[in-house]
Parts: structure tokens; sequence; C-alpha cells
């Protein structure tokens, strides 16, 4: 196990995408860095997922999404309503500026690897 896998063990992550497989590549990774993953499809199932725990730490959504709100609503809500939760939003169809995202949230242009998300969700937690 990698150092960074160490620190991201017990790491809870609620995985936001309507690719399933997409969805089901990105979660694998993260268990296996031995975190505790948690998924859904769209943003309203992400929000049912975030009112019933209290131990996710990030989100990490993808910004188009079929539902009431796309990626980066969601993202402002969760800022809005659960303000330590870290959040990473992710596209391959938009460029995403800094100024578009909540406070401290992060992007990450598809397509990404398992090594930057892991190294990008240590950074962001780091400490914390």
């Amino acid at each position: 196990m990698s150092i960074d896998q160490q620190s991201q063990s017990g790491l809870t992550v609620l995985v936001v995408e309507d690719e399933a497989l997409i969805r089901a590549d990105i979660a694998d990774s993260l268990a296996d860095a031995g975190m505790t993953v948690l998924e859904a499809a769209d943003a309203d199932e992400a929000i049912r997922i975030l009112e019933s725990r209290t131990d996710i730490r990030i989100v990490f959504t993808d910004v188009n999404m079929p539902g009431s709100m796309d990626g980066l609503r969601l993202a402002a809500f969760v800022r809005d309503r659960w303000p330590p939760v870290q959040l990473i939003v992710t596209s391959g169809h938009v460029a995403v500026r800094n100024e578009d995202l909540p406070a401290g949230a992060r992007f990450l242009r598809k397509p990404y690897g398992a090594p930057e998300i892991i190294r990008t969700m240590t950074e962001m937690t780091r400490g914390a």
C-alpha cells in the first residue's frame, strides 16, 4: 500500500456520475486505494445520500448529468449545506473556470487517471 493509499484509508467519498461504467471504474479505483465509496447517478440521488450520512468527506461529481441540477449546481448546493465536504468537479465537455467553482473546489478534466484523482483527494484532505 502506498503512502497515498495509507492516508486515504477510511475516507468516505461520494462519486456522482451518470455514466455507469465511468462511475464503476472510478469507484473501484478509489475502493482499491482503501476508500469507502458511495455512488449516485445524479444530483438528486447524491443529495439523498448526503442527507443520510455524516461521514462523507469528498464529493466527486461530473458536470453534465440529467436530473434537477448539473454537477456545478450540485457542488454549490453541497458547499452551502455541508461546508466541510471537499468538492472535485470533472468534465470532458465543459471547461470549468476556477471562478465557476465553489470556494475550495477543484476541477479535473476528463480523461483523468485514478492516480491523479487519489493525489488530488490526498492534497485536499491532508491535515483535515
